[in-house]
């Protein structure tokens, strides 16, 4: 059987991985709903995605009840599906009612169990809770090494998103060696093409910005870009997010023509795949405004802003990181305007969030 396996789409580009329970589906039916729930998740079509894992559960219950393992592929499916459109209160249920079963299926020590606790640890992420996510990658990383050996894919899934959790959480040095052994595994199994390479190289590309390697973080950006354009098309929003990634770069580096550019590209795709109030739309918006205020183009830069603003504060709630670096972000466009106390209330508010989330 099949579970969904996937990126989970936060400010970097993170793995959902397979879990590889024993083959009971109960048929046909069910075996096509879960696949096509694969393909249209794949696809960014999130909605249409929705009504058929649905019905791949209520396939599931009606054939054997609510206990069995084939009911939890189906709601971390479900889950899934919600955690990618940042409809993060409907997912969390369905990845602790699917970890449940299989913890009671198989044991706590069952590879089954760690993909449950790594998908609740990258909605846990997502959420801006990464002390959280790290425990909870630690553990699964531990069930897999321990149950499928040291070069499993599984394994770099976990090595993959536990040095995000540490990158997070501003531990750089530990976050690089699990960033290059999750990569060297998946060269390994898939082959230099595959879009889980893209992932591997997209995350330390990010880690390399972060520090000022830009000339280390430039070709990797570039190689993982043509590996998502390849294998998913150009309108896909794992090649928006790598736009941006890339974008970012160039802005750092002063080349903000080259930058507002693959901004303007990516929020158009952006936008369009996954509607205009995804928290992915936010973080687009609030880097154009970047690339603007960096110019002084104050005024195009404000709207862009105050709506990624609003987007964080509705999608991900008053207290996410995420909406502290949008009022950071504003605070400085209203200092370099002369709004000294709006910005001095913004920034109060920013280092609040700030420190609430340490």
């Amino acid at each position: 059987m099949k579970i969904l396996q996937g990126l989970s789409v936060v400010a970097l580009l993170g793995v959902l991985a397979a879990c590889a329970a024993p083959p009971q589906g109960p048929g046909t039916d069910w075996e096509t709903l879960n696949t096509e729930v694969l393909e249209l998740y794949n696809a960014a079509k999130y909605d249409r995605a929705v009504d058929v894992a649905t019905k791949a559960l209520n396939v599931a219950e009606t054939t054997h009840g609510p206990d069995h393992p084939d009911v939890a592929v189906s709601l971390n499916n479900l889950a899934m599906v919600y955690h990618a459109q940042g409809k993060f209160d409907l997912a969390e249920p369905l990845y602790q009612r699917a970890g449940g079963i299989m913890a009671k299926t198989f044991g706590l020590n069952h590879p089954a169990v760690a993909t449950s606790l790594n998908n609740l640890a990258e909605l846990n992420h997502a959420r801006g809770w990464y002390a959280k996510a790290q425990d909870l990658h630690k553990l699964a990383l531990k069930i897999r090494e321990r149950a499928l050996g040291p070069d499993h894919p599984d394994v770099a899934v976990s090595l993959n998103n536990l040095a995000m959790a540490y990158q997070a959480r501003g531990k750089p040095a530990e976050a690089e060696p699990l960033y290059h052994r999750a990569l060297a595994i998946w060269e390994k199994t898939y082959g230099s093409e595959h879009p889980q390479v893209a992932i591997g190289l997209t995350n330390l590309a990010v880690l390399y910005r972060t520090q000022g390697q830009y000339s280390g973080a430039e070709p990797l950006y570039k190689r993982a870009l043509a590996i998502q354009e390849r294998a998913f098309g150009p309108k896909h929003p794992a090649v928006a997010i790598n736009l941006d990634n890339l974008a970012v770069l160039y802005h750092e580096q002063g080349r903000d023509a080259e930058a507002e550019a693959l901004h303007q590209r990516a929020l158009a795709i952006l936008e369009k795949a996954l509607g205009p109030n995804h928290r992915e739309v936010a973080v687009s918006l609030n880097n154009l405004a970047e690339c603007y205020r960096a110019q002084g183009r104050y005024a195009e830069a404000e709207p862009f802003y105050t709506r990624a603003l609003a987007i964080r504060e509705k999608a991900l709630g008053p207290e996410h990181p995420d909406v502290a670096t949008s009022l950071t972000s504003l605070a400085a466009l209203y200092r370099a305007t002369d709004r000294i106390p709006a910005a001095e209330a913004l920034e109060k508010r920013a280092a609040r969030i700030r420190y609430v989330n340490q």
